[in-house]
């Protein structure tokens, strides 16, 4: 792609660099300059302008991340319509993001003129939020650089997907003190039912009982055989792997298979 000022009377069916005033006109960058253009330009004393002319072996922003963005799409995404060298990548419905982070690096390597930005890796996505965005930096990118970026694209399934949040039954045991109020109670169960009902699921079956292994055991063993997974809030935090909500899980048959995770 050749870049830079032209005289007007020689960048007819050239990009437009920046947008120009053309007396009462403005003519908006990335225009392609038609004849009438060049005709307006002359007769506003426009001299030259600065532009970009394609190669043969160039392909215009939109029509290369167009591609791009169609070589790296999987299920769950839409491709929408590209504009000024961008195509964005949108979720079809609520769920978790999955990508290829290391073809993504490999993708960005490719060429400086196409890039890819994406939300982390198992990031949440509703329905129509934007996924990743690809886009072509300058008017045009190189032909062959495309067709590198779909071969690895098209390398061990899809580059971006969103696996869809699968609707669970959900059951949910709260245990109690003596210090721990009713209303307490209310609060974290209509509260747990709206994040559930953002993720497709719905709580089925609630149970309540005293902050005791023993009790917490019996609650777990009546709720958990008829729902997909089963919520235990406790009334105190738990400390260490013997402390009342994992001896009751163990007791109820269940093993702990991770305690602890971090967060701020």
């Amino acid at each position: 792609m050749k870049f830079g000022p032209v005289a007007v009377g020689a960048a007819e069916s050239a990009i437009l660099a920046h947008s120009t005033r053309c007396g009462e006109r403005m003519l908006k960058k990335g225009l392609v300059l038609s004849g009438d253009d060049i005709a307006a330009l002359q007769a506003a004393g426009v001299d030259d302008v600065i532009v970009a002319q394609l190669d043969p072996d160039d392909l215009h922003e939109d029509d290369a991340a167009q591609r791009a963005a169609a070589a790296m799409a999987g299920p769950g995404i839409d491709i929408a319509a590209p504009f000024t060298g961008r195509v964005n990548l949108i979720a079809k419905e609520t769920g978790v993001v999955v990508l290829d982070t290391a073809r993504i690096e490999q993708l960005n390597l490719i060429d400086e003129s196409l890039t890819v930005a994406t939300l982390p890796a198992f990031a949440m996505a509703e329905t129509g939020q934007m996924v990743a965005t690809i886009k072509v930096i300058p008017f045009a990118a190189p032909r062959d650089g495309v067709t590198a970026w779909e071969t690895i694209a098209a390398r061990d399934g899809p580059v971006v997907h969103l696996a869809p949040f699968m609707q669970q039954r959900i059951g949910l045991i709260l245990t109690t003190t003596d210090a721990t109020p009713d209303k307490m109670l209310d609060k974290t169960a209509r509260v747990v039912a709206d994040r559930l009902a953002v993720l497709g699921s719905e709580i089925v079956a609630e149970g309540r009982c005293r902050h005791d292994a023993d009790a917490l055991t019996r609650e777990l063993e009546r709720v958990a055989p008829s729902v997909d997974m089963t919520l235990v809030y406790g009334a105190s935090a738990i400390t260490d792997r013997r402390d009342v909500i994992p001896a009751a899980i163990e007791q109820a048959g269940g093993t702990i298979r991770h305690f602890g995770m971090p967060v701020d």
